[in-house]
């Protein structure tokens, strides 16, 4: 069974868990049988049917974007890791 590992900030639409069993043959099928276990997670990394442009989805230590997107095949085997981009921060100026 393919697992997704879930970063620790989305951790709390899924009981805790860390790493999540799913089936499916591709990423979107994956991604799928995850929000059917999981259906709070939709909003944080769906926008409608698109994936949110801020989430990253690796297959092993490959961006999927590098390969066929949600239609990446997968494996049973194969760890999936869903990595939300970090954004903000300073813009250089200072408030004094």
């Amino acid at each position: 069974m393919t697992t997704i590992k879930i970063p620790s900030p989305l951790r709390v639409y899924t009981a805790g868990q860390a790493e999540i069993g799913v089936k499916g043959a591709t990423v979107g099928a994956a991604l799928t049988d995850l929000l059917s276990q999981h259906p709070d997670l939709r909003p944080h990394l769906y926008e409608g049917d698109q994936l949110r442009n801020f989430v990253n989805i690796f297959l092993g230590e490959e961006d999927i974007r590098y390969h066929d997107g949600l239609e990446t095949e997968i494996e049973p085997t194969d760890n999936l890791r869903i990595i939300p981009s970090i954004a903000g921060g300073r813009d250089g100026t200072r408030n004094e």
